[in-house]
């Protein structure tokens, strides 16, 4: 935006850096103005009146979203300061900090289950007014994150404007019911598994690269019961559909399963954590994810296939 040299200034509101503060964490209006309890028409014309106020553009549209400027981003640490106080004020007068509001977080079937939920659960016994959305998905990071404040994906992703960080590695293994193994035989060797039906993603469906390379390491199975769902993948196999190539972190929960060939068959894939710097800077996004990390490391070994039972 060219701005005038005679163009008056005026002090900007901290009314109106909260609304920057909330736009910037999400990517949208529409989000921020349920997260402030406004209409997304309101967001507009505070931010219009922000970048009056500063001289300049703050946010650009990108993609399905908003980012921030090169200013914004100065606002944007004004924003935090004005919020930190307000939530120093709120902690003052309740005697204690309390972190609140809703953290959105995307991730694969087994970990929203495994280890996003009871992390969210731990977050949410110190913090009751901090409330987790998961939604359950084995997809790529995007590259908009404008509906995610964390997302959790498998394999190393491509993403800009963003940080991505390693959290763990967990492994797949080949697992047989007690059942379909008596009936078939289990196979001695990578040879013997020709002929056998594998239960496992729907390969024209799979959105994840490293999830597709699984196929290389069992060729010439047939294709059996397929699902973009792998808690689908663990109750076919235990049904007898066939093997099921499944992450050790949930196959390893059940008696009736029996992994083969683990010599053999073994693919090691890694999480990796994917937010906005400044979503990681609210401190209910950073209780989250600090849980999740928690919950990784304390499952280490069951996500690299040792049972304990």
């Amino acid at each position: 935006m060219p701005v005038c040299e005679n163009a008056e200034m005026t002090a900007p509101s901290a009314d109106d850096l909260l609304v920057l503060l909330a736009v910037a964490r999400s990517g949208r209006y529409v989000t921020a103005a349920d997260e402030l309890g406004i209409n997304h028409t309101t967001i507009s014309r505070r931010v219009a009146t922000l970048e009056q106020s500063l001289g300049g553009r703050l946010l650009v549209r990108v993609g399905g979203g908003w980012e921030l400027t090169d200013l914004g981003r100065s606002a944007l640490a004004a924003a935090e300061a004005v919020d930190d106080a307000v939530r120093g004020l709120a902690a003052d007068s309740a005697g204690a900090r309390t972190l609140s509001g809703v953290v959105r977080m995307s991730a694969t079937d087994g970990f929203s289950a495994y280890i996003a939920a009871p992390a969210a659960a731990d977050v949410q016994r110190e913090h009751p007014d901090v409330a987790v959305e998961l939604v359950a998905t084995t997809r790529r990071a995007t590259q908009q994150r404008s509906d995610m404040d964390v997302e959790v994906v498998v394999g190393e992703p491509q993403v800009h404007r963003a940080q991505a960080d390693r959290l763990g590695d967990y492994c797949l293994g080949l697992y047989g019911a007690r059942d379909y193994l008596a009936r078939h035989g289990t196979p001695a060797s990578r040879a013997d598994l020709a002929g056998h039906p594998l239960v496992y993603f729907i390969d024209s469906m799979l959105q994840v690269d490293d999830l597709d390379l699984a196929r290389a390491v069992a060729p010439g199975m047939r294709e059996s019961v397929t699902s973009t769902n792998v808690f689908v993948h663990v109750e076919a196999t235990r049904a007898a559909a066939g093997l099921g190539l499944l992450p050790c972190f949930m196959a390893d929960r059940h008696d009736d399963l029996v992994r083969v060939l683990p010599e053999v068959i073994t693919l090691r894939l890694t999480y990796w954590l994917v937010t906005r710097a400044e979503t990681l800077r609210r401190p209910e996004v950073a209780a989250v994810v600090d849980a999740v990390r928690a919950r990784v490391d304390a499952m280490g070994d069951l996500l690299l296939g040792a049972r304990t039972h």
